[in-house]
């Protein structure tokens, strides 16, 4: 089985993480600057290739009504640079930045200094929310 790569696509910067092998934990890897954007669609290619990555979850922040609004266009858009290479799944993000906080503020982490591990811990909700329900 390969790993799976789980991507929490914002404005600035992007949250990567990554399952085992056995499909069954995800864990964080990085968080990148999306910009410049060819930068951030190399550094994850070379990801993929580096891990043997054949599928990608991405999170798509749909609106509460279940509308795709400005910011879910921006994410299929963003993964179209990937989807000849790999197999994209949008996973539906709703929330996980606050869930992320929530978790972060009561683990002791100063997550409103570092932005960062917000976006990180989006991406492991995002990938773990997949996984769980595979």
């Amino acid at each position: 089985m390969n790993k799976i790569l789980g991507l929490d696509i914002g404005t600035k910067r992007i949250g990567i993480s990554m399952s085992d092998v056995m499909g069954l934990i995800a864990h964080p890897v990085e968080t990148i600057s999306r910009e410049p954007e060819k930068s951030a669609i190399e550094k994850i290619k070379q990801i993929c290739k580096d891990n043997n990555i054949k599928t990608i979850v991405a999170g798509l922040p749909k609106n509460m009504n279940n509308t795709i609004g400005l910011q879910a266009q921006d994410c299929i858009n963003f993964t179209d640079n990937f989807k000849d290479e790999y197999e994209i799944i949008f996973e539906d993000e709703r929330l996980t930045s606050k869930q992320a906080e929530y978790i972060l503020s009561q683990t002791g982490h100063k997550y409103t200094k570092d932005k960062k591990l917000v976006d990180l811990k989006s991406a492991c909700l995002i990938l773990q929310q997949y996984l769980d329900r595979k």
